[in-house]
């Protein structure tokens, strides 16, 4: 079996291969992936292939796993942890690979299907529409602030009342106008795609049982159920609920040693949607739900300077509840489920 360590660039592509005793036995540098497959396919026996996740980790999976006995995509950042060298270049990066390829130390990450990376991709373009609008719209608060107007409070801005009001007043200046003119077309186009996106993955929800299931939370939506089914893709490839917190970033950091022991703000990682969701999520099952509310009441010990730390207690806390629910298969029930 030849251990194979890869270093993606999209100009060019490093090659190190191990042989069985763990020593060099080929190295190249290509240009394309055609090469790539062609180098590996080259090789005189079966081959398992390593490489780093970057963008588009999920398209080199899918080209190698067929020639391959197996591909695993490391974790770039406990690579760092792993590997603190200053002498840091692809020559050493790609051996560095195929070593830990060698010593099964890879570590390793989840390679959904291609259709739920899809489906991940159009819920982070939601996500990216929905910002872009919200900029338009601070950027016309903005416009009106400058030229001394103020917005009616009833009805809203945003509503069709609120955007004809928009269009009716004469701005002091011409560019003013204009900019109005401009931003309210842009959110205008931004809105249509909100929609169009929206109605694709409504599509996708209604043939995932997972959703569904999610959705029987009290306050829990539509568009995080999917985030939250998508992202956890697989619920059994987590050991316990602990795991899923950290995956989505909604555990403190921790600086421990001895008698001393610091917790910081939260680690921030995985997908920055999910948490986004999940923290509008937490307000509405804090309101709806009588199982939640006094899980919140009770993390924030009559506290209102811990409201922050208490929402994202509220959100991990939902978070493992919902990867239970897939792991199990079961739906929410207030009068049987315990606010851990």
């Amino acid at each position: 079996m030849f251990h194979v360590g890869l270093d993606i660039h999209s100009t060019r592509i490093s090659i190190c291969v191990l042989n069985e005793a763990g020593h060099v036995a080929h190295r190249s540098q290509v240009r394309s992936t055609e090469e790539m497959l062609l180098t590996l396919r080259g090789l005189p026996g079966p081959f398992e292939v390593c490489y780093e996740a970057s963008c588009g980790y999920g398209h080199y999976h899918d080209l190698l796993r067929p020639p391959a006995a197996r591909v695993l995509v490391a974790h770039p950042g406990q690579l760092r942890l792993i590997f603190r060298s200053k002498a840091k270049n692809d020559r050493n990066d790609d051996e560095r690979m195929a070593k830990l390829l060698y010593l099964g130390e890879t570590p390793a990450v989840h390679v959904p299907s291609p259709e739920v990376r899809a489906w991940r991709e159009l819920i982070n373009c939601r996500g990216q529409v929905i910002a872009k609008r919200t900029r338009a719209k601070n950027t016309v608060r903005a416009l009106l602030r400058g030229a001394g107007m103020a917005p009616p409070k009833k009805p809203g801005l945003w509503m069709k009342a609120g955007l004809r009001w928009l269009r009716e007043p004469d701005l002091p200046t011409a560019p003013q106008r204009l900019r109005r003119d401009l931003l309210l077309e842009e959110i205008e186009a931004l809105t249509r795609q909100v929609r169009r996106i929206e109605e694709e993955l409504n599509r996708q929800a209604r043939k995932t049982p997972a959703v569904a299931l999610l959705r029987t939370i009290p306050g829990v939506g539509a568009r995080t159920a999917e985030a939250v089914a998508a992202f956890i893709d697989d619920p059994h490839r987590f050991p316990n609920a602990k795991a899923v917190g950290r995956y989505f970033g909604l555990v403190p950091c921790q600086d421990q040693s001895g008698e001393r022991n610091r917790l910081g703000h939260i680690t921030a990682r995985g997908a920055p949607i999910v948490r986004q969701l999940l923290a509008e999520a937490a307000w509405q099952a804090i309101r709806r739900s009588p199982r939640v509310r006094p899980f919140y009441e009770r993390t924030r010990r009559e506290d209102s300077q811990r409201q922050k730390i208490t929402l994202v207690a509220t959100a991990h806390y939902l978070a493992r509840v919902m990867w239970a629910m897939l792991r199990h298969g079961t739906a929410w029930r207030e009068s049987t489920t315990r606010a851990a």
